[in-house]
């Protein structure tokens, strides 16, 4: 499946020149020897970066790599200013953040609808020469050419905002379970990497609401980078909580070693190798497929062996058949409420 999800591009911006000072005279009927009347140039344009909630890729980028705001208008006579040039406004995403290419430094992290950032600031208009009449120069032909606006390369990443992420190896039933519990409807097949772009859901119960956001399948390595490791796990860097998903049909396959733990294990190793800000969040585990385990004295002795493990609330789900939504859906409210006191 062929993906036009975009989360890091680059963009050369340049706001506007300001507009040239003019140099113009008063001439009117039995003035002969007017005075000067030249007006300022009108400021450039800005370039400014803007939150809409109607957009969740950077692609619009990919086709348009160079963004210029409007260059001031020039001075007139009778001392009129030149028009401000027109600002850009430049829509992204929520979970946009901005970086200077070439210095790394930080630039703005937008994250909620109408947030915005001046990235370029336009160049301020020059004087016209009425701004340089003195008592001995009552007829001065100097001027002011406008300032150039700033340009730079801006660095563009995009990290989903959630409440929720989804994390765990590909084929674990994230993509069934984003779509069981939310109003979401994400691409779900039986094979691994059917999710190439996080996908969100808002999950509403009783009233309350929360997001959830479901990562494409990490493997091990990701943490390196491997399998687009750094491109996936930058999308939990916002998420509040973390929610394991772990396949638990995979129960007592032990070829190569094998199962629900160590596929856990591999996950959480990725994600808190990623960064410290990992290991701060509270997170849930829940093993889903269970109605295609068919032991119920296996599936409990594999909660409590994940528990032990995992040291986290464990849940027995099945996503496809609708088991044990309603209790994890229900612990997923608790972590988040003691989180966000």
């Amino acid at each position: 499946m062929a993906s036009r999800f975009i989360d890091r591009t680059r963009v050369f911006v340049r706001a506007g020149d300001g507009g040239r000072g003019c140099v113009a005279f008063r001439r009117e009927k039995y003035v002969p020897f007017g005075g000067p009347a030249g007006g300022d140039g009108g400021d450039g344009g800005d370039v400014i970066f803007k939150v809409s909630n109607d957009l969740n890729t950077l692609i619009d980028f990919k086709y348009r790599p160079h963004l210029k705001a409007a260059n001031g208008g020039h001075g007139q006579g009778d001392k009129r200013t030149g028009k401000k040039g027109k600002d850009l406004i430049v829509k992204v995403p929520p979970g946009t953040v901005l970086y200077d290419a070439d210095t790394g430094e930080l630039i703005a992290d937008l994250v909620y609808e109408g947030q915005e950032a001046v990235v370029a600031k336009g160049g301020k208009g020059g004087k016209g020469n009425a701004r340089f009449a003195t008592a001995k120069n009552r007829a001065p032909r100097r001027f002011e050419e406008g300032s150039p606006g700033e340009e730079r390369t801006i660095q563009l990443e995009l990290k989903s905002v959630a409440d929720v992420g989804l994390v765990g190896l590909p084929n674990a039933g994230k993509s069934t379970l984003l779509k069981a519990i939310s109003r979401a409807r994400p691409e779900v097949a039986p094979y691994p990497f059917t999710t190439l772009t996080p996908h969100l859901g808002v999950v509403d119960e009783d009233g309350e609401r929360f997001v959830v956001a479901d990562i494409p399948g990490l493997i091990e390595g990701a943490s390196q980078g491997k399998g687009l490791g750094y491109e996936f796990l930058r999308h939990i860097e916002r998420t509040a909580v973390l929610l394991y998903v772990v396949d638990g049909s995979t129960l007592g396959q032990t070829q190569a070693g094998k199962g629900p733990i160590d596929d856990f294990v591999t996950v959480r190793r990725e994600v808190l190798a990623y960064s410290e800000e990992m290991k701060q969040k509270q997170s849930l585990v829940a093993i889903n497929k269970v109605d295609l385990v068919h032991s119920t004295e296996a599936l409990q002795e594999l909660k409590a062996q994940m528990e032990e493990v995992a040291n986290k609330p464990v849940y027995l789900i099945s996503a496809a058949e609708q088991i044990g939504l309603d209790s994890l859906i229900q612990g997923i409210r608790d972590v988040l409420a003691a989180t966000h006191q």
